[in-house]
């Protein structure tokens, strides 16, 4: 059975998001495992940080806690992100995640000639967001999709999404139904 690995970046305990993200999950077959990364002490990457993490590679300790991140991402068959979209972009925790999970030797590695050459199992991502206003994927999802195509070598990333849901007078249950209805006919 396939391994989905849920990386939940939504903090509302009513995230419009969080909800497309599991009826999503309700149609993917495989088990889930989610990852909330508001209950995880992710940290952004520091100097300290760096050189803990380079200490753990050079000795070659894939199997250290430091790495934990990466190790599940790479070893998923599925992965599927729910990252509400906010000031253009998605919030700070999934960036610092994303950071984590960037690790030499675990998601990824060079060529001789210093292209990188993704070493996820993964071969879907799909990322799931939802928007008061218009949704722009230019700062979110496509930063997602570029690192996810030409770093983590998963090849199929698809975006899930609903928009303009806080503006006055929209049908919102009409437009997460829509939503719903796309996830439908994946």
């Amino acid at each position: 059975m396939k391994n989905i690995l849920y990386v939940n970046s939504c903090v509302r305990k009513e995230s419009r998001t969080n909800e497309l993200a599991r009826y999503l999950l309700q149609k993917l077959d495989g088990n889930v495992f989610e990852l909330n990364l508001e209950k995880e002490n992710i940290e952004p990457l520091s100097s300290t940080t760096l050189y803990e993490r380079d200490e753990i590679l050079s000795n070659s300790d894939f199997s250290n806690e430091k790495i934990k991140y990466a190790r599940q991402f790479a070893d998923a068959d599925t992965i599927v992100i729910s990252a509400p979209f906010w000031d253009l972009s998605f919030p700070a925790k999934l960036k610092a995640y994303i950071e984590n999970v960037s690790v030499i030797g675990v998601t990824f590695k060079y060529s001789e000639d210093g292209r990188p050459i993704g070493l996820c199992k993964a071969n879907k991502i799909y990322y799931v967001s939802t928007a008061g206003g218009k949704f722009v994927p230019d700062f979110g999802y496509n930063y997602i999709k570029t690192l996810s195509l030409q770093m983590f070598g998963i090849k199929n990333v698809e975006l899930i999404y609903a928009e303009d849901l806080d503006i006055i007078g929209n049908d919102v249950d009409g437009i997460i139904a829509k939503a719903k209805q796309d996830i439908d006919n994946i």
